[in-house]
């Protein structure tokens, strides 16, 4: 009889004991707000955006409401306005292209290649064509591109790159954290990341006016003094009212549940990779499946493992989606052609220009993913790789 998985995809981990006790310390005082603090004390908003610029070896951080927020923060405090284009990866989630509609901007997609990374020389001739100044550059699923040869074409056409690291928090590129080479780096916190506080966002730059106006619109009033891993009190002379308040602030309790999490990122980011190496070994030479072969420059966390099946047409994925599904194995496939889910593309955003991208419609095409929370053990993941590959085989057969 065919094995059959009975793991939940989208089952995280508890709270640590220790963030649960931070927290519960929180709703006693009552001070959730994070501006409402009493004599001598930090709040645990400030506390956390200390410790995450440390961890990223960044200048500054502010913590907000959202990963989605610290997107389209950054891209205000970039000076992205209204009609503005903001080049970006054709491969991403919605959230990405929503934040540029957000502040008013114009997404204009750059192709990926078969290892889920900008094209570079497509980035060269959308950077060429577009009039575009500012790269809103997506690590999707935890793929990070050659960020040296990145960073010297926008250094080069003078584009200020923003990271989106929602995928890439702990991930390096020769050695270099994920989120600080370019001016500014965006991470979430929501439940399916890397710390979990079910919402919410941190935002890094070495850039002291980026830090200060994202600030401001963040919704600090004048009580951006109470960061101590703000912006200078000076550089907000003209800024703090400049700056319209664009309120999306974290609050204590959520800064609370991350803080002790972060302390264990290190660990975790080991796990995640060791679960994923367990599916990658168990996929490896199985005939029609092509994996994403990482290069040595990159330390990667992932959280999730994403393969291609490039010989199957369209009827043969979603069958074999199907297929998986009744073995309780849950794939989501970005070539299907409506959205489902967290599950989108380019042509289904259309608030977005729609524009064609050969190149990325072939390896959405054939692309899989799956998520891997640390609830699985290697064995489960070991399972998750058998399942996918009798089910292939059988599509062959």
């Amino acid at each position: 009889m065919s094995e059959v998985f009975t793991g939940n995809f989208t089952q995280q981990e508890p709270i640590p004991e220790e963030a649960i006790e931070a927290a519960v310390r929180v709703m006693r005082h009552g001070r959730l707000h994070r501006y409402n603090i009493v004599a001598g004390e930090v709040s645990e908003a400030a506390l956390l955006e200390q410790e995450f610029a440390a961890f990223t070896g960044s200048t500054y951080c502010l913590a907000v409401a959202s990963g989605g927020y610290a997107l389209a923060a950054a891209l205000r405090a970039v000076g992205v306005g209204v009609g503005d284009k903001v080049l970006t990866n054709g491969f991403t989630l919605a959230p990405v292209p929503g934040a540029i509609a957000s502040v008013g901007g114009v997404p204009v997609f750059v192709e990926v290649t078969d290892h889920l990374v900008m094209d570079l020389t497509d980035l060269q001739v959308k950077i060429a064509s577009s009039g575009s100044r500012v790269l809103m550059l997506s690590h999707m699923r935890g793929h990070l591109v050659d960020m040296q040869a990145l960073m010297a074409v926008c250094d080069a056409a003078g584009i200020a790159v923003i990271e989106d690291c929602a995928h890439t928090m702990g991930a390096a590129w020769n050695g270099v954290a994920s989120g600080t080479q370019g001016v500014v780096g965006c991470y979430s916190t929501q439940t399916f990341k890397h710390l979990n506080s079910g919402e919410g966002g941190l935002l890094v730059t070495d850039n002291a006016e980026i830090m200060a106006r994202a600030t401001m619109l963040s919704g600090s009033y004048m009580l951006f003094d109470r960061h101590i891993a703000g912006a200078p009190s000076a550089v907000f002379e003209d800024i703090r009212l400049d700056t319209p308040n664009c309120s999306g602030r974290m609050d204590n309790l959520r800064a609370a549940i991350l803080r002790p999490q972060l302390k264990d990122l290190p660990a975790r980011c080991k796990a995640w990779n060791a679960r994923y190496r367990e599916v990658e070994n168990g996929l490896r030479n199985v005939p029609a499946v092509r994996l994403v072969e990482r290069p040595s420059n990159e330390d990667y966390v992932m959280s999730s493992f994403q393969f291609l099946l490039p010989e199957m047409d369209g009827a043969a994925i979603h069958d074999f989606v199907n297929r998986v599904a009744t073995r309780g194995v849950e794939l989501k496939w970005f070539g299907a052609d409506q959205p489902s889910g967290f599950t989108s593309r380019h042509d289904s955003w259309r608030y977005a220009p729609s524009q064609e991208l050969p190149q990325t419609d072939r390896v959405l095409a054939g692309l899989l993913d799956l998520r891997l929370p640390l609830t699985f053990s290697l064995s489960d993941c070991a399972q998750i790789a058998r399942i996918i590959r009798d089910e292939v085989m059988k599509g062959r057969s």
